[in-house]
């Protein structure tokens, strides 16, 4: 037998220990990842024409916002919720229920407002622990039991209620749902744009410079572990369009009546969510659940106590999803959330959320939250009828859904 080193042998010897240059890598779109903003930006390219422009002026754009924010704070702990595996049909009646007892507190009792939020964000906390406990720890499927919950805690709301809605509420709570910053700093010309902000566009400067330097610091440590990365050059391009695009949200928002005290809510909840989801342990085995729970289990990850408090936090966020819908009504009404819980599942799901868990992003449902925003905006600016909006709606969730699937079999089979 020969023991000359082989052709193979001598590859391996002299390969290079670092990666090729990116630079040669070649140009490709991962459509799992970035196919839901591209379908955002065309969504939003179509309204605009249809309503002749409207859909991007300054007071529709903040009217997004504000109208869609509950559904959006829901997003965020519905992303979560699905990850690791499971459904909450119940956030619709929590915030309900947590809007009426912010109600009684805040208007029939008197509390200080800042202690009636901590109480009601306290009784949502509860619920989701009650849910949380069923799921983990006695095994009855979280389907089953957020069924039971959104008949409970919505008879609850109406043993509260009655037939009546509670209100008015203090303007502190009314000013977080409705409101918005004070012109601190003052204007500033835009020439034929008009005035602006100043605050508002120097807020706008400071998140693009956090942007770019998050980007950076991200390529770099992927770049120092020897993975791959994008070309330069459409690095920079991606940096780019995001930072023109959060500029001209803030320019036209900075035209309007400042930043909604609502976007600045939900700027902090998606960092801070996004932070947990991506860079934290308890984040990663939440994925590692829904991923594979037989391998997280075998990994020593606490499987019940993850599931456990997965509900809590959606609790909680729909009990800040309740007040600020009381907020923006001024009222805690019997019917409020009615269809909410509809709504936070299509945003996660169209934001790129996998049927089976494991796969999500908490940007990923804000996006698929604004998609259902646009679509009812878009759809009423141009007087369609309500029955053609829930079409509309239906087939993106449907498309989105299926779109999920079909990129697994893709995957599948390339292997």
């Amino acid at each position: 037998m020969s023991l000359a080193p082989t052709n193979a042998d001598l590859a391996v010897d002299t390969a290079p220990d670092t990666p090729p240059p990116s630079s040669g890598r070649r140009f490709s779109i991962n459509l799992r990842q970035s196919g839901i903003y591209i379908a955002f930006a065309l969504i939003v390219l179509l309204f605009t024409v249809l309503t002749g422009g409207d859909m991007l002026a300054p007071q529709n754009i903040s009217n997004i916002i504000v109208q869609n924010s509950y559904i959006l704070i829901l997003a965020i702990g519905m992303i979560l919720v699905i990850i690791a595996g499971h459904i909450d049909l119940s956030v619709g009646s929590i915030v309900a229920a947590c809007g009426a007892v912010s109600g009684v507190l805040m208007v029939e009792h008197h509390v200080a407002w800042p202690l009636a939020l901590a109480l009601t964000l306290a009784f949502g906390a509860l619920i989701g622990a009650w849910q949380g406990y069923w799921v983990a720890y006695f095994g009855i499927p979280a389907f089953i039991v957020t069924l039971a919950g959104m008949l409970l805690f919505r008879a609850i709301t109406l043993s509260i209620l009655g037939n009546r809605g509670i209100g008015p509420f203090p303007d502190a709570v009314r000013t977080l749902s409705n409101g918005f910053t004070h012109g601190y700093l003052g204007n500033v010309g835009l020439g034929v744009l008009g005035g602006a902000d100043l605050f508002s566009l120097l807020i706008g400067v400071i998140a693009v410079a956090g942007l770019i330097t998050s980007q950076w610091r991200t390529r770099a440590g992927r770049l120092r572990y020897g993975q791959a990365v994008d070309p330069v050059w459409l690095f920079i391009a991606k940096i780019v369009v995001a930072a023109v695009l959060i500029m001209f949200v803030l320019v036209q928002l900075a035209r309007f009546r400042n930043l909604p005290w609502v976007l600045v809510l939900l700027a902090g909840l998606v960092l801070g969510y996004s932070l947990l989801a991506n860079r934290s342990v308890f984040g990663r085995q939440i994925y590692a659940v829904g991923g594979n729970l037989q391998a997280a289990t075998l990994s020593g990850v606490k499987v019940k106590s993850i599931i456990f408090w997965i509900f809590v936090n959606m609790g909680v966020l729909s009990a800040l999803a309740g007040i600020i819908f009381a907020g923006r009504l001024n009222q805690a009404n019997p019917t409020a959330g009615n269809q909410f819980e509809l709504d936070a599942i299509a945003a996660a799901f169209i934001g790129g959320a996998a049927v089976q868990g494991g796969v999500g992003k908490v940007v990923g449902a804000i996006t698929g939250g604004l998609i259902m925003g646009v679509i009812n905006n878009g759809m009423s600016l141009i007087g369609a009828p309500s029955e053609r909006v829930m079409l509309v709606k239906g087939a993106v969730l449907l498309a989105a859904v299926a779109f999920d699937v079909w990129t697994k079999r893709r995957a599948g089979a390339s292997r």
